[in-house]
């Protein structure tokens, strides 16, 4: 599997990242869906990686800078039809990876509370991250979970 940053400009990773915010809709309720649309992901101080086994693209996360020392991951996603081969915990090491050699100190995330997400959850608690208050602007929301972790 390669992870690399990805402009955001190829089709593949445009109708993707649809498919991302379109499940992430019919899942959420509108004023608790916080994914990044394509001008998000777009912004200055956002980045995104795609992993790609071969030609077919498996993964993307991207990570949002909050301030010099906290940034924010967004767009966590696997290819439906490959969760559960480790693409997640590969992508989020990746980008963790990144955040460090960035300079930042702690890495922040908002995710939902529903049993859809349970695990994505699971996945972040793996890897060091712990339920925390909202950050960032983001209000109390009972369909989301927020989670953070130190470098």
């Amino acid at each position: 599997m390669r992870i690399a940053l990805d402009d955001l400009t190829g089709t593949g990773v445009v109708a993707f990242l649809e498919a991302h915010l379109a499940q992430l809709r019919a899942t959420s309720p509108p004023e608790s869906t916080h994914a990044l649309d394509l001008a998000g992901l777009r912004a200055a101080g956002v980045l995104l990686w795609t992993a790609h086994d071969g030609d077919e693209l498996v993964g993307c996360a991207a990570l949002k800078r909050l301030d010099d020392e906290h940034a924010e991951l967004k767009s966590m996603r696997t290819a439906t039809h490959r969760t559960g081969e480790g693409i997640g915990a590969r992508l989020l090491e990746h980008v963790l990876g990144e955040a460090r050699a960035r300079g930042y100190r702690r890495v922040s995330l908002e995710t939902g509370s529903q049993d859809f997400f349970a695990p994505a959850r699971r996945l972040y608690a793996r890897h060091g991250f712990a339920e925390c208050p909202p950050f960032a602007g983001y209000r109390p929301d009972p369909h989301s979970t927020f989670m953070t972790r130190v470098l």
